[in-house]
């Protein structure tokens, strides 16, 4: 495929319903010059506004084979007022119809909801008001479905919500941390038509005291749940993870508080490493899913973590989303939203073992390589 045909196929596939906040007579650039540029240069490598205006200009001759360029290369000035005014619900879900546009992608069945608070985007030294993001996650196409803005850790109760209604839960398991188990969460999830799976701690301290009563009280033997457990060992380093499921949820007190409550599940991880005494830690959740059984329960628990490990952790890693000072406006959402859709499309360049740090520097290095990242090859 001939660059040439980029720009017609990237705007009318994808970039198409993304409104254009700019009044007319400002717009010098047209917004989907700005907004390549500055996919092409974060896959790159580019981790901030000036980093993208140099790209654009070390790559001005390629870019303008398929850009329009007659402008000249953007400042960073004005790449960063365009991402402070974008509807960073219009650009994520651009790039969302792009991802899965790359990939076989099956139906949603764990979507996992996790905060992430980037740490540098305070605006002075001592400031406290940290930009967290709230993301869900879908395990199985490893895509971000969508993403909020919050700014602290508290508002997550009142961001999540928000990000349920940018979503499309229906079928799915929705899988969050015990910040996110509130009874008005649980009964949207179900009224969307997905189920939860909500870690219970000391913040649901009546329903937490009930479920280790239910599980580990006077009497009780795994003959009165269902039981599963995996062994694993690696790196020097020993775990072995049990998870009980139990179906008798009517002696839990406030149970009637919770939508659709079927399940109570328990997982108790064992590790041991190297050198360490060994440690043993018990995890209680409740779930909405009729029938849940400890296989599925122990998965989808893990399932859960793969935000953190795929996606939180690569960001700081091979992106340094947390050195990242980007705020005003809506920046801080659309660049992390360019971070997450430059990460997915790396991630789908699996003839290469590198990690993503290599890859995005292969992009830099090779167009043809970025090219093969973003979808396009040649003909």
């Amino acid at each position: 495929m001939r660059e040439s045909e980029l720009k017609k196929l990237i705007v009318e596939e994808f970039l198409a319903f993304v409104e254009d906040p700019r009044v007319e007579r400002t717009r010098k650039h047209p917004l989907e010059t700005i907004l390549v540029i500055a996919l092409l240069a974060v896959i790159s490598g580019a981790d901030g506004f000036v980093a993208i205006e140099d790209y654009a200009t070390i790559k001005h001759d390629w870019l303008a084979t398929f850009l329009d360029m007659s402008a000249g290369v953007p400042s960073h000035d004005t790449i960063g007022r365009v991402f402070a005014a974008l509807n960073p619900n219009s650009l994520a879900q651009a790039f969302r119809r792009w991802t899965l546009a790359m990939t076989n992608a099956s139906q949603e069945k764990l979507i996992a909801i996790d905060g992430k608070t980037l740490r540098r985007s305070f605006k002075h030294a001592g400031d406290c008001a940290f930009v967290h993001m709230v993301s869900a996650w879908s395990a199985s196409n490893r895509v971000v479905l969508g993403q909020v803005k919050t700014e602290e850790k508290s508002n997550e109760i009142t961001a999540i919500p928000d990000l349920l209604d940018l979503i499309d839960v229906n079928g799915a398991l929705v899988t969050i941390d015990a910040a996110g188990t509130q009874t008005e969460i649980a009964a949207k999830i179900v009224e969307q038509g997905g189920d939860y799976l909500l870690a219970v701690k000391g913040n649901q301290g009546t329903l937490h005291r009930c479920i280790i009563e239910h599980f580990t009280g006077a009497g009780r033997d795994d003959s009165m749940f269902g039981v599963f457990e995996t062994d694993e060992r690696a790196h020097g380093r020993h775990e072995i993870r049990r998870a009980w499921v139990s179906h008798t949820v009517g002696a839990i007190e406030t149970a009637e508080r919770w939508s659709k409550l079927s399940s109570l599940v328990r997982v108790e991880s064992t590790r041991t490493v190297k050198g360490k005494p060994t440690s043993v830690e018990n995890r209680y959740f409740i779930s909405s899913c009729v029938g849940l059984n400890a296989i599925d329960a122990l998965a989808s628990v893990r399932g859960h973590w793969s935000i953190e490990n795929e996606l939180h952790w690569v960001l700081d890693v091979a992106f340094r989303e947390d050195d990242c000072r980007v705020r005003a406006g809506n920046a801080a959402a659309n660049f992390s939203a360019v971070r997450q859709h430059a990460l997915a499309l790396l991630k789908q360049r699996t003839e290469t073992k590198v990690g993503i740090k290599i890859r995005r520097l292969k992009a830099g290095w090779d167009n043809s390589f970025l090219l093969k990242v973003i979808g396009f090859n040649h003909a």
